[in-house]
């Protein structure tokens, strides 16, 4: 098995020396208009000729994901990151079903699911032909939106399974780096929904509904701190792993999503960057890659958009 990843990996540390660095990232904080950001960006090797900003970074994804095809062919180490776009299109497949709106760019390339079987499944209504993952729900998120009309909780049912899945995948991975990213992503959506939660007077059944088992939370606990009040989340939230989370909290939603992105950073670069046997490395190169690319989205946002450069600075993550 370790044979399997030694070229692999060695192509991509080749693969990380073109990845975008501070020094790159200032260079395109430095240019006046998204224009000159993709003339910037077209000196690092990004295909931008003739393309509109969102197509280039469409590009740059379809790109990682045709390198990771080329050097291995199971991709099963990766769902952890392909869930989600599963999942967005198992919603906009019920939800056009349910409202008769056409499916119009409502649907994600790259899942683990074809967008024609989730479409099939859900015109049917007959869920046989997903995974286990996502067919019980899936039966569940769409008899409770043709009973009630509740867009809101078909979406809680199908974000809980995906979380579910998610960390599912990381166990049964019994890889350090899967395993951790997993563990991460679901604690922190727990706590952002905690946090929503406790916002918008959301009540036990909705917590209970929407929060998905994982190891570093107890969610009875995180539940009975966000039914209280703010200040009992942020006192139950320093006594565990995510300590440090609980200022960017304070600060808003885009802080804390700023720290989450810093701590998958961290995660890969303490785990990822040191495995030349297994597929953690490629897992941590396309964690890297999407990194970059939010990275690059922002900024292009924030120039087109006339925002302030230490506007723009205080989104971007560590690269």
């Amino acid at each position: 098995m370790a044979e399997e990843y030694i070229y692999a990996v060695a192509r991509i540390k080749t693969r990380e020396l073109t990845l975008l660095t501070q020094q790159d990232i200032d260079r395109l904080m430095a240019c006046k208009t998204p224009a000159e950001c993709l003339r910037a960006l077209a000196d690092k090797g990004w295909d931008t000729g003739g393309k509109t900003a969102e197509a280039v970074l469409a590009a740059e994804t379809e790109k990682t994901w045709a390198l990771m095809h080329e050097l291995t062919p199971d991709l099963s180490p990766f769902h952890v990151l392909l869930y989600p776009t599963d999942f967005n299109n198992l919603k906009a497949a019920i939800k056009c079903a349910v409202t008769g709106a056409a499916p119009h760019n409502v649907f994600m390339a790259g899942g683990t699911v074809p967008v024609q079987t989730i479409q099939a499944a859900v015109r049917q209504n007959d869920f046989s032909a997903l995974p286990d993952f996502m067919a019980k729900p899936a039966a569940e998120a769409m008899q409770v939106l043709l009973r009630t009309r509740d867009g809101q909780r078909c979406d809680t049912i199908l974000d809980r399974a995906c979380l579910t899945a998610i960390r599912t995948a990381g166990r049964e991975s019994q890889n350090p780096l899967i395993d951790g990213f997993a563990e991460l992503k679901v604690a922190v959506s727990d706590i952002k929904i905690a946090a929503r939660a406790r916002h918008t007077g959301k009540n036990r059944a909705f917590l209970t509904e929407s929060l998905a088992p994982c190891d570093t939370l107890d969610l009875d606990a995180l539940s009975e701190a966000a039914l209280k009040n703010e200040q009992a989340l942020y006192e139950y939230l320093s006594r565990t792993d995510y300590a440090d989370g609980v200022e960017p909290l304070k600060a808003g939603a885009s802080a804390f999503e700023k720290w989450s992105d810093n701590r998958q950073t961290a995660l890969v670069k303490t785990i990822g960057r040191q495995d030349y046997f297994t597929v953690a490395p490629l897992l941590g190169y396309v964690i890297a890659r999407q990194n970059e690319i939010a990275a690059v989205r922002i900024i292009l946002s924030g120039k087109l958009n006339g925002l302030s450069d230490e506007r723009i600075r205080a989104r971007l993550r560590e690269m």
